[in-house]
């Protein structure tokens, strides 16, 4: 299998502090010798990773669609930082953590890495326990993913599921109440009680939830909209959603 690679300060920073052992090695430009990638050198040494320099030709060519700063981690083979254990994640969480109050992220078919990348990011501000998306249709952790999370691609565990309407269903009888989001819901964000174990469904970019998933959720939600715009990007939708459970339980 084809190795999968992490570019950017950050994003090395972050896999290096919480998935160090999927790393099989660091490549850093020849001839750099700041501190930030002095300081990754000397984590990648802890973890006993092997750094090794390359020129920024072939950095260029490994992540392309990514600004590398000078360093990718390359991962081992097969790795790709998703995770597929979905149901044996949230057991697990009830039993570890019994007073915690689960939040988690649906994401039904986003393709765009840059949206994902930020759903992340904003799942990790939110102290989101969970971001699932389904195996199909959907973008997984690529470079550009991570690049634009800027490190809450290892510090979210993202799961791809094969059905995410068995996927709801395994979260409901987990005890979490799940809501969908949508344009033509008669409910507002606002309106809702999220201050108990609850997952947040967000659409795809422009044609939203799909309608087996909508039929899934518990209850639809809309994000009041005073202006012109009639819908809001899927990233920012997420982060205004999940902000809102915070402030609820806060």
């Amino acid at each position: 299998m084809a190795h999968q690679y992490v570019g950017g300060l950050h994003s090395v920073k972050a896999a290096l502090k919480s998935s160090a052992s999927e790393i099989d090695h660091l490549l850093v430009q020849k001839g750099r010798r700041d501190t930030r990638l002095k300081d990754l050198r000397e984590l990648a040494k802890k973890h006993a990773i092997d750094t090794r320099e390359v020129s920024r030709g072939e950095l260029n060519d490994l992540v392309s669609d990514v600004q590398h700063q000078g360093v990718v981690a390359v991962l081992r083979g097969g790795s790709t930082g998703v995770r597929h254990d979905l149901s044996q994640f949230i057991a697990e969480q009830s039993v570890s953590r019994p007073d915690k109050t689960l939040l988690v992220l649906l994401l039904d078919e986003v393709q765009d890495p840059h949206n994902l990348g930020a759903c992340l990011r904003s799942a990790d501000a939110a102290a989101v326990d969970a971001v699932v998306v389904p195996a199909d249709n959907s973008v997984g952790l690529t470079p550009v993913v991570r690049k634009v999370a800027s490190g809450a691609a290892d510090s979210v565990p993202l799961f791809q599921v094969s059905n995410l309407k068995r996927a709801i269903a395994e979260l409901q009888d987990a005890g979490l109440w799940v809501f969908g989001a949508a344009g033509e819901a008669e409910q507002s964000l606002y309106d809702l009680d999220l201050k108990g174990p609850v997952a947040i469904v967000m659409g795809a970019e422009g044609r939203g939830l799909r309608r087996l998933t909508r039929e899934s959720c518990d209850g639809l939600f809309q994000i009041p909209m005073q202006g012109e715009v009639s819908s809001l990007n899927v990233s920012v939708a997420a982060g205004i959603s999940l902000f809102e459970v915070v402030r609820q339980r806060s």
